[in-house]
Order: C-alpha cells, then structure tokens, then sequence
C-alpha cells in the first residue's frame, strides 16, 4: 500500500514499525461548536483507510484525540455564560453523535486533552532539560523555534521567512510579552484572573494550562510510542499546529510520525468550510433533510486529497447512487432467499479476493473514486445476472459488491443502516398497504385503465415510495 505522504510530498510505500500493526493518531475534534461537514471529512477519510488496512489483515491501532481545553472554548463558553467543561461536553457529545450517525468506525482510543495534564507537563520538563524551551519567570513556557535545525521541515518554510509560529486565535498580548523570540509558541499559558480558576492547573513553573500543540505530541506518545506510522488531519492544520507538534516531539528525541497524510477542505463557492465564513454546515441540520447513508457517500467517495464543492447538486446525486447500490442489494437478497450472506460473510472476505482493481485502487493513496468505478461494475453485472436468472452469479457479484461497500462503510444490508429494533410490525404494516396498492394498479392495468393505473403510482410517489415495473411484475422501495 502507498500513501501521499505531505512532509515529503511524493507518493511513498507504507512500512510499518512493527510487522502486522499500522499506528495511526488523527487529529480530531476541538469540541468549541457543533460539528460541521468539514468536521466529518477527516473523520470519514481516516475511517476508509483504517476499515482497508484491517481488511488487509493489519491490527490498527487508531487514535483520534478530543480538544477539550483551549483559547476559542473559553472565549465561546464566557460568551455564552456557561461553564467551559460544560461547554466542551455539550459539543463532544455532539461530536459523538455525528460520528455514530455517519457509521465512523470507533477508534481504538479516544483521548481527552484535560485527561493527559501529567503527560504534557512530562513533556515540557522534557524539553526544558534538553534546551528546547525556555520559562518567562510568569508561568509561561515557550518553545525555542531556533533550537531545532529541522524546524520547518514539514511544511518547507524558511523560518527566517516566518513571523510568528503561532495561530492567530492563539496570540495574545500577556503570551507575547515574554517570547525571547516572536517566532516561538508556548508550550504552557499562565494562568490568568479574567479566566475561570478551573481552566488551570498547578506545574512546576506556575499555574497554566497546555499551549495547543502540546496535546497531541504528549498523547501520540503514550499511546502508539515514540515512533509510529501515520499522522493525519486536514490539511489547514498542516501550519502551524501540525509543524509545532512535530517540532516538539523531535525535540524530545523522538522519531513521531512515519507518514503525513492530510485531507483537503469541503468548499462552498470556493471558500473553505468555517464557522466563521458563514457558511458551516451542521451535520445535525443536515442530517433532517438528506439520509445518513447519503451524506456519507457524499463525503468519503472523493479522493481525500481532492476538495468538495458543496451543493444539493451533490447530495441529490449521493442520494441517487445510495438508491440505486440499495435496490440491487434488496433485489438480489429478494433472488437469493436464504442463500443472502450474511454480515459476516461480508467482512469475512480477505482483500486478496476482492476484485484486483478495487484492491489496486485501494493501495493506490485510498483511490476511492476508483474503487467505487470496479462497484459500479459489478452492480451491473449482478443486475444482469438477476435477469438472466443465474442464481450463482447474482450472489457472487451481491457478496463482493457488499464486502467492498464495507470497506467504504456503506453495506446497504451492514448492521449499521440496517433497522435492527425487533421490531417487525411496521415493516409488515407497509408492505401490507403498498402491495394492496400495487394489487389494484396491476388490476387498472390489466383494464387498460391507465389514468387509475397513473394516479395510483402518483399517490405512492407522494407518500415516498418508487415503483420499478419489470418482467416479473412491479417492485417497490422507498
């Protein structure tokens, strides 16, 4: 398997540290709003890579952390006149629910940056006793940028060409003041009075709390070493976030990340998807109007170094596709009877006997647009397959279009879009009324009685429900 690998920007074999396990730590969610599309897409693209690489039989250990303390979480939570870990809470919770709404795969651990104080002050003694760092006699610690010769390294910038280091949500005078040099970033804040007393705790050279990068590189430590596999996020956070983690983490002695894969923006009308355009989509909302199987495709059917342009255009389209990969997965189930397989057959099928381009597409830096091309594929021979009576090939072709829209989460019959509350009632209850419909349009029909005929497939329309005439007589779905 290879990946676009963004330090070195080349496409570069993945070779893992330890044979058989692939570390990945992604950066997740800075819980100071609810969680929008931009949100998800990196959610979303890491989950296809980490569903493909445990298909290929690696154990993957997937980290993707909770940024539960920071500058905008204090600032939106005093706005809004709560308290800052009830703030936090509200949104990771919906952070949470997104993710279990679009089926993302749960990561093996799931980090809070307010969980791991002890480690980051570790590290930042760490960093003082090696000269990496320097305090200001008020509590704050700041990391020297010119300590380190490889400073810059990942987004190949000069630092003589950098003015500061810094996001621009970070600065702050009180912070400024005690840098000897503009162009480093503090690895610890002082504590101060306009701020609650909660947000702080004690450390050796006063009372703070973590800068923002700190977090990251003391929790990838503990949880998958000093040296692992894959780095990843979006591609915004590239600078500086991404080349303070990787300089503080260099600076402790220690390799950090193999591989930097990032995921390019969602864009509406060419501008990236922010808060603070405007022009952030809120899963929730979205989430009222389209079906969750949809908005996936929408956002992990595009090659994660490509950017969406976001529309109804294309939602409307994600719907399409979602409906037509659902009606064959339906009619072939309704073909094969008892000889449907099963969920575990499904996963059960190693990548080795997955059709070869699908696998190739797959190993070729997550080319999912081409992977979904060979599904594609195989839905049309399977539909073929269906009217041509050959039972064998519609459950050969049905078994791998399932295990492969499973490596992509959207297994139309997987457990997760499959209605699994026991309760049947309703489902009869609605087929009970459409067949009865379906009854009297065939008998209109067979009357030549075509405006009866029309006007009965118009009310089902209405209600959401499409008819298919064929051969063997009308089928239905919603």
């Amino acid at each position: 398997m290879q990946l676009y690998d963004s330090a070195t920007r080349s496409v570069r074999p993945l070779q893992p540290v330890s044979e058989g396990l692939v570390r990945i730590y992604l950066c997740g969610a800075t819980v100071q709003g609810s969680p929008h599309i931009g949100h998800l897409r990196a959610a979303l693209s890491f989950d296809a890579l980490v569903r493909w690489l445990r298909r290929r039989g690696y154990e993957v250990h997937y980290v993707r952390n909770v940024t539960d303390i920071d500058d905008k979480i204090l600032a939106k939570s005093a706005e809004a006149g709560q308290p800052w870990w009830a703030w936090a809470q509200r949104f990771e919770r919906e952070f949470d629910a997104a993710y279990r709404a679009l089926g993302a795969v749960e990561p093996t651990y799931e980090p809070r940056a307010t969980g791991h104080i002890p480690e980051q002050i570790a590290l930042v003694e760490r960093l003082l006793e090696r000269g990496h760092a320097y305090d200001d006699g008020a509590g704050n610690v700041y990391f020297s940028v010119t300590s380190l010769p490889d400073y810059g390294s990942l987004t190949r910038q000069r630092l003589s060409a950098l003015s500061t280091t810094e996001d621009d949500s970070q600065i702050d005078d009180d912070v400024e003041a005690g840098k000897r040099d503009p162009r480093d970033f503090a690895l610890w804040k002082a504590a101060k009075e306009d701020e609650p007393e909660t947000a702080a705790w004690d450390a050796p050279w006063g009372r703070g709390r973590p800068g923002w990068h700190l977090e990251c590189s003391a929790m990838s430590h503990k949880y998958l070493g000093e040296t692992f596999d894959i780095h990843g996020g979006g591609i915004d956070l590239r600078f500086p976030h991404h080349e303070n983690e990787q300089a503080q983490s260099h600076a402790a002695g220690w390799g950090f990340a193999n591989l930097w894969v990032h995921n390019a923006w969602v864009t509406t009308k060419g501008e990236k998807m922010s808060k603070s355009l405007g022009n952030s989509l809120v899963v929730g909302e979205l989430l009222e109007r389209v079906s969750a199987p949809a908005l996936r495709f929408a956002l992990c059917t595009v090659h994660h170094r490509s950017t969406i342009e976001w529309s109804d255009e294309l939602l409307t389209s994600a719907q399409a596709a979602w409906e037509r990969l659902t009606r064959f997965a339906d009619h072939a189930a309704e073909v094969l009877g008892e000889q449907n397989p099963s969920e575990a057959d499904v996963l059960a099928v190693p990548a080795t006997e997955l059709p070869e381009d699908f696998a190739a597409a797959m190993d070729d830096d997550l080319n999912v647009a081409g992977a979904l091309a060979v599904i594609w594929e195989h839905v049309k021979a399977g539909n073929t397959a269906i009217a041509d009576g050959s039972d064998a090939d519609v459950a050969r072709h049905l078994l791998l279009v399932r295990s492969m829209l499973a490596v992509l989460g959207l297994d139309p019959h997987g457990a997760h879009w499959r209605d699994d509350s026991g309760d049947a009632a309703p489902q009869r209850a609605l087929e009970t009324l459409v067949d009865g419909l379906l009854d009297e349009r065939a008998a209109a029909r067979a009357e030549r009685d075509w405006a009866r005929a029309d006007h009965l497939r118009d009310q089902l329309a209405d209600a959401g429900i499409l008819v298919e005439d064929s051969p063997t007589g009308a089928r239905w779905h919603l």
